[in-house]
């Protein structure tokens, strides 16, 4: 597994550490899912390829308008 900081995911996800902290944490990237604390500290660690895999399944939002027409 690849552990990421919330810096690092940034890069490679494209989106800003604040929007990541404040957004998709805790919404669509969850605890023991998507990230842990290790060790039961404050510090948090990503797992890149649970987010890689659930931003390649989740639905486009093409597909999601589609559905409710």
């Amino acid at each position: 597994m690849t552990y990421l900081t919330t810096d690092e995911l940034s890069e490679l996800i494209k989106y800003d550490p604040r929007t990541i902290r404040e957004r998709l944490k805790d919404s669509v990237l969850l605890e023991g899912v998507h990230y842990i604390r290790p060790f039961g500290g404050r510090k948090i660690l990503y797992i890149w390829e649970k987010i890689e895999k659930d931003m390649a399944e989740a639905p486009s939002i093409h597909a999601l308008l589609s559905g409710i027409q």
